[in-house]
């Protein structure tokens, strides 16, 4: 279960110098399209953190292609280690009023970009390890161990609604969308290692469905990948009801997904059938070690139209191996 106290920082396992804590602040505005991240993973046993903004409203394979990026990799954590209000030499400042309910995100680069927005939990923080809420952890699912390595090793999602207002280049666009954020403590290797395909479709405040599964890339770029349910649950008229049963197929081009399906069924029995396309794509690398293949999709879920991320991430060694073989 997560407890108020897990919007803060938690005391790291080890003092292994890669322990790391995640905020990531994912949304969109799906007539532009736009998908925007806010996201920052502080190294606390060493003092710092690593952020990234991102915006972007068109399919492109390099960071520097998207309407803005701007990635920090050393700015010192503030003294005093506060997770519910922070504001880092990058210009991004988050302070959360209410634990794990409400978070204020302000952003400015100074002259380019200005983003502000709020927060609101349409959920309590679904606990991937907790067998309560995770049917998939409860019955020991092949796969249900699933943590990405340790990264996850402390770790929840929560689906909330999302407004306020981006200015960028001097064009402001107002932000009022359902999405959904996570957070994440544990070990996290610079070195990615394993994939993970993290992804939610939004169809309302009433209707929502987040998945994390898991799928190997290993026929390279092109090749359609079936996917494994791990963890996920569907947010229906504000009842949070934990996935036990799921598959799917992506079809791939440059690693990026081209055509998703899946079926997911909850613990209740009802079977939710989705189809995806991408709207956009990028290469959001979160550290330098792994590229999430970022799109934000358009849902069809029986009858429904939906927006939401996909985030397809790769460690680079198997990318670099994978693009080897020419």
């Amino acid at each position: 279960m997560i407890h108020p106290e897990d919007a803060q920082f938690h005391e790291p396992t080890s003092a292994d110098p890669l322990w790391g804590e995640t905020n990531y602040f994912g949304l969109y505005l799906p007539d532009v399209p736009m998908n925007i991240g806010v996201y920052a993973l502080f190294r606390t046993n060493v003092g710092v953190v690593t952020t990234n903004v991102s915006v972007n409203t068109r399919k492109v394979l390099l960071p520097w292609a998207a309407d803005y990026w701007d990635a920090w990799a050393q700015t010192p954590i503030p003294e005093s280690r506060d997770l519910l209000d922070y504001r880092l030499a990058s210009g991004l400042h988050v302070v959360c009023s209410e634990p794990n309910k409400v978070w204020d995100v302000d952003y400015d680069d100074g002259g380019t970009l200005s983003l502000h927005f709020r927060y609101t939990a349409l959920m309590d923080g679904f606990d991937i390890h907790d067998p309560d809420q995770d049917p998939m952890v409860a019955a020991q699912a092949a796969g249900s161990d699933f943590s990405w390595g340790q990264a996850y090793s402390g770790h929840f999602d929560q689906t909330g609604h999302f407004e306020g207002e981006l200015v960028l280049r001097g064009r402001r666009y107002e932000i009022d969308c359902v999405s959904t954020m996570d957070h994440s403590w544990g070990v996290r290797q610079e070195r990615q290692q394993t994939t993970m395909c993290w992804l939610h479709s939004h169809f309302s405040r009433d209707l929502a469905v987040h998945a994390i599964f898991d799928f190997d890339p290993s026929g390279g770029p092109a090749a359609a990948t079936p996917l494994q349910l791990t963890h996920g649950y569907v947010l229906d008229k504000g009842e949070v009801i934990g996935l036990k049963a799921g598959r799917g197929n992506t079809d791939r081009s440059d690693f990026y997904p081209q055509r998703i399906q899946l079926s997911v069924t909850d613990v209740r029995d009802r079977e939710w059938n989705l189809t995806g396309s991408p709207l956009t794509t990028f290469p959001w690398q979160a550290w330098p070690g792994t590229v999430g293949h970022n799109v934000l999709a358009r849902w069809e879920c029986q009858g429904r139209t939906g927006y939401g991320e996909v985030m397809d991430f790769i460690g680079l060694h198997a990318l670099t191996e994978t693009y080897s073989r020419g």
